[in-house]
């Protein structure tokens, strides 16, 4: 067993969740300028509570898109379980349209400005390794979630 599977045996019974309930992987985040364990901080003091990802990354990997409801272990940069999120709700976007009020729960940027030129080099970056190219209209996948254990 591993200490991730440990960790949600742990968080079931804990919150007195039933055993069937199932665990949808574990999330470590990483941002341009932020170390993952500065993001996990972030989490941790409620100041993180959503993050995009490219809608590409999902054809690519032929992965079906997160639901509302879905469960993650977050993990600290050495895959040590830190907090489980629950997702409240994911919505599809383009880049252009992202808010400042969107960019702001990633609790990383002081401005739309600064979120779109590092989100831009990110997914520039991204799309040169995966292959798909940035655009204005790119779509992100923005999830907006919630700490439901530590």
């Amino acid at each position: 067993m591993t200490q991730l599977d440990e960790y949600w045996i742990k968080f079931l019974k804990d919150t007195g969740r039933s055993e069937d309930e199932k665990c949808s992987g574990d999330l470590c985040f990483d941002a341009y300028g932020f170390v993952g364990d500065e993001l996990v901080s972030l989490i941790l003091a409620g100041k993180k509570t959503a993050f995009f990802s490219s809608f590409p990354s999902f054809e690519i990997d032929m992965e079906p898109l997160p639901l509302s409801g879905e469960l993650y272990i977050v993990v600290d940069r050495s895959n040590n379980p830190v907090c489980v999120i629950e997702i409240d709700n994911v919505s599809l976007i383009t880049f252009r349209e992202v808010t400042w009020g969107m960019a702001q729960k990633e609790g990383e940027d002081e401005n739309l400005d600064q979120w779109r030129e590092k989100h831009k080099e990110y997914l520039e970056d991204e799309g040169a390794v995966l292959g798909f190219e940035f655009s204005p209209d790119i779509k992100l996948v923005f999830q907006v979630f919630h700490v439901v254990y530590r």
